[in-house]
C-alpha cells in the first residue's frame, strides 16, 4: 500500500509547471537577449522544463524594432522567435502600441523639435503594424496589441497617440493587426487591473471595440503585485468581469516586489524612479526565514485563485525567468536586490514551485 501512494508522488515531483498548470493554460515567462542569444544554459534548461511559451521582455517593442523612420531591426527579435520555435513555445509579440519605449522620431517631425501631425503619426502607426505584424504572420500566437491606454482614474492616458488621434488609436491597431495576421489573437494589456475604474474602463474599451466589429481576443493583467497590493477580491472580481465581457484573460507580467516602497511609488508606470537607501534594500544577503514564508503565501494566495478561475484564464507569464534577470532589482530603484519570481538566482525552482504542482495536479 505504501509504494502505491508513493508512485505518483514521484511522478509529481518531476513535474514541471507547464504539466500541471499546462492543462488548463498557457504558462511562461518574460525572455531576455541574453537568453535567446544562447548565453543562458541554465535558464533554458529550466523553460524548457516548466513553461510552454514565452514573451519577448524588450525585442520586440517599437523602440528595438525601428530604429529610425522606414528602417527596421528584426535582428534580436527573430533570434527570439527562433528560439521560442526550437524550444517549443508558443510566441507572444509584447507589444505593437506604447506610449513608452517608442524611439525618439516617432511622436516628432523627423528628427525636429516639432510634434507630428496627425496623418503622419496614423500613417507610422499602420505602417509600424503592417510591418512588424506581417514579418511574423504565422509565427506569432497573439500580441499585446495595445499597452497601458488607460489611466487609474479609469480615464484615457493622455499619450501621443491620444493626444492626436484620440481613442481612434487603439481601434486603427486592432483593425491594423488583423489585418495583418488574421490568425493572431490580439489582446489589450494594462497594469493596477484590480482598480474598479480601470476594470471598468477596460471593459468598456473591449465592448466598444467588439460592437464595431473588431477582433479582441484577451485582457493581458499586468500582475506586477506586492506582498499587500492588489487587494485580492478585487483582483478577483476584475478576472471574473474581463472573463463576462466574452474575451480570455491573462496574467501577464506576474512578479512579486518584495522590497518595502518609496513614498509616492505605485502601479508599473516605469518613469518612475527613486533614490537608492539602504532602508529599501533590506535583503542583500538573502531573506530572512519569515519573510521567505510571507513570500511563499502570496505566491499560494495567487496560485490558489488561477487554480479557482482556471476556466476563464488562458494564460500566465512570470515577468522574467529568475530573481537575478527581475527589472525590479533595477525599477523603480536601481541597484536593489529583489526576489520577485519563482526561480532563484541559481535557476533552480523554489519550494512554492512545487506546493503550486501539487495544487493543480489534485
Amino acid at each position: 500500500m505504501l509504494c502505491l501512494t508513493m508512485v505518483p508522488l514521484a511522478s509529481m515531483a518531476q513535474q514541471g509547471l507547464k504539466d500541471a498548470l499546462g492543462k488548463h493554460f498557457l504558462i511562461g515567462a518574460a525572455i531576455n537577449q541574453w537568453q535567446s542569444d544562447g548565453q543562458v544554459p541554465e535558464a533554458d534548461a529550466l523553460t524548457d522544463r516548466h513553461f510552454n511559451c514565452a514573451v519577448a521582455e524588450n525585442c520586440m517593442k517599437p523602440e528595438s524594432l525601428a530604429p529610425a523612420e522606414g528602417i527596421f531591426d528584426f535582428r534580436v527579435a527573430d533570434k527570439f522567435v527562433g528560439y521560442c520555435e526550437q524550444h517549443q513555445l508558443k510566441v507572444i509579440g509584447h507589444c505593437l502600441v506604447w506610449h513608452s519605449q517608442a524611439p525618439d522620431w516617432w511622436f516628432t517631425n523627423g528628427y525636429a523639435a516639432s510634434p507630428a501631425s496627425k496623418e503622419v503619426l496614423k500613417a507610422r502607426l499602420i505602417n509600424h503594424i503592417k510591418t512588424v505584424v506581417g514579418h511574423y504572420k504565422g509565427r506569432v500566437h497573439g500580441w499585446d496589441v495595445v499597452n497601458e491606454a488607460i489611466e487609474d482614474d479609469g480615464s484615457f492616458r493622455r499619450s501621443p497617440y491620444y493626444n492626436l488621434l484620440g481613442e481612434e488609436f487603439i481601434e486603427i491597431a486592432f483593425r491594423t493587426a488583423h489585418e495583418a495576421d488574421p490568425d493572431a489573437e490580439l489582446y489589450y494589456n494594462d497594469y493596477s487591473m484590480a482598480g474598479e475604474k480601470k476594470r471598468e474602463a477596460v471593459c468598456q474599451l473591449v465592448r466598444n471595440l467588439k460592437a464595431k466589429g473588431l477582433r479582441i481576443d484577451g485582457v493581458g493583467m499586468q500582475s506586477h503585485n506586492g506582498l499587500d497590493y492588489p487587494n485580492l477580491a478585487e483582483y478577483e472580481k476584475s478576472i471574473d468581469a474581463f472573463a463576462a465581457c466574452g474575451v480570455k484573460v491573462m496574467i501577464t507580467e506576474l512578479d512579486i516586489n518584495v522590497l518595502p516602497n518609496p513614498q509616492g511609488f505605485g502601479g508599473a508606470d516605469i518613469a518612475q524612479n527613486f533614490e537608492l537607501q539602504q532602508k529599501y534594500n533590506p535583503y542583500v544577503d538573502g531573506l530572512p526565514a519569515a519573510k521567505e514564508k510571507e513570500i511563499e503565501q502570496r505566491w499560494m494566495d495567487l496560485f490558489s485563485i488561477y487554480y479557482k478561475h482556471r476556466h476563464q484564464i488562458s494564460r500566465i507569464n512570470l515577468w522574467g525567468v529568475s530573481d537575478g534577470g527581475s527589472w525590479l532589482n533595477g525599477w523603480p530603484i536601481k541597484g536593489r536586490t529583489n526576489y520577485p519570481l519563482l526561480f532563484d538566482r541559481q535557476y533552480k525552482a523554489k519550494p512554492v514551485v512545487q506546493k503550486i504542482i501539487n495544487l493543480f495536479s489534485r
